[in-house]
């Protein structure tokens, strides 16, 4: 019986992939391919905040995801992600951090700790780039950005790797050096020009893509701001106007259930309201990948995606690191028990 574990830092992923979104996109596609084949266990998502739902953006909160997935997975574990507004400017650290726990999907030991950061970032990128794939014109050339943080940064690199004809991309902060320094380090990683734009508004129009991925406390994005046959993706929480929503010709989400558990994004606040139904939405991501329901049907169409962001994504991804930081000899194992009473107790009891 073996208690080693596996410990992973984000050098240790880097140096297995973890930074390739190509990997991290080819993974969520299969994610969502078996999220529709209900081949996964999927615990709503804890949240410990303090104080309500307001609170996290001020004191912050930490999310606890675990989840179970089969396929070519066959991964089984927990991310605990913490997200600290007040971070970056009062300490000097990431709004977000965290890790995951990988156990054996047979014999339920835990084998693998490593960091949650880079992996949650990228999952959660390529989860765009698998809309991006299936949802977007074919000859989208303009991507409109709204915040400057991290997230943007993978949101950007997916856009990057799925939409074959993008040529031009625009970025809205509030923060306008963060912007700045944003399109500064970005436009090199894409070989792409970035235009920092004074207004949300200015990201918004004329962009075949549009993607914010932000901490607003108030809605940003207004429906009159939006091209015919655009892409909307809303990466996080009350982003958009409700009448953005109504204006979609269709409206496709990650998972519904865990988006009305969660319950602060502007499309759960909707449907909590009673101005959202769910007969309204046109699929589950995953029946699109799998062509159970079909995906954009013309370059008119106005297409809405909303996500909550799933530990399946997290788990799968984390495997597919896991064993290839076993192939190349990567990582440090520790020794969960050690030589303690207990082990050799447990070895006895099963001779």
């Amino acid at each position: 019986m073996s208690t080693k574990i596996l410990f992973l830092n984000q050098d240790d992923i880097l140096k297995c992939g973890g930074g390739e979104m190509s990997l991290a996109v080819d993974a969520m596609e299969k994610v969502f391919s078996l999220h529709q084949k209900k081949e996964y266990i999927l615990p709503n998502k804890s949240v410990l905040r303090w104080g309500g739902m307001e609170s996290e953006s001020t004191r912050g909160r930490i999310n606890s995801m675990p989840a179970s997935i089969g396929g070519d997975f066959n991964s089984v574990g927990i991310k605990w992600i913490s997200s600290a507004p007040q971070n970056p400017e009062k300490y000097g650290m990431p709004r977000a951090t965290g890790v995951i726990i990988l156990n054996d999907y047979e014999t339920l030991m835990p084998i693998a700790i490593m960091d949650g950061m880079l992996l949650s970032a990228m999952r959660t990128g390529a989860n765009s780039g698998v809309v991006a794939k299936y949802l977007a014109k074919e000859n989208s050339e303009v991507l409109g950005l709204i915040g400057a943080g991290v997230q943007n940064k993978t949101q950007l690199l997916a856009m990057k790797h799925v939409m074959g004809n993008l040529k031009k991309v625009k970025i809205a902060d509030l923060n306008k050096e963060r912007a700045e320094s944003f399109a500064d380090e970005m436009s090199k990683k894409v070989n792409l020009p970035i235009e920092v734009v004074d207004k949300a508004e200015e990201a918004v129009r004329n962009s075949d893509v549009i993607i914010t991925a932000t901490v607003t406390k108030k809605p940003i994005v207004q429906a009159d701001w939006i091209s015919e046959g655009a892409l909307y993706i809303h990466v996080g929480s009350h982003e958009c106007e409700f009448d953005v929503i109504e204006k979609a010709d269709k409206v496709v989400v990650d998972d519904w259930e865990e988006l009305k558990h969660r319950g602060v994004e502007t499309i759960s606040i909707m449907y909590a309201e009673g101005k959202f139904q769910e007969n309204e939405i046109h699929a589950h991501l995953g029946e699109v990948v799998n062509a159970v329901k079909p995906a954009r049907t013309n370059d008119k169409e106005f297409i809405y995606f909303s996500s909550v962001g799933l530990g399946i994504q997290d788990v799968a991804l984390a495997s597919v690191i896991y064993e290839r930081a076993r192939e190349k000899n990567i990582g440090k194992e520790l020794d969960l028990w050690g030589e303690s009473t207990y082990l050799h107790q447990a070895k006895k009891v099963m001779k």
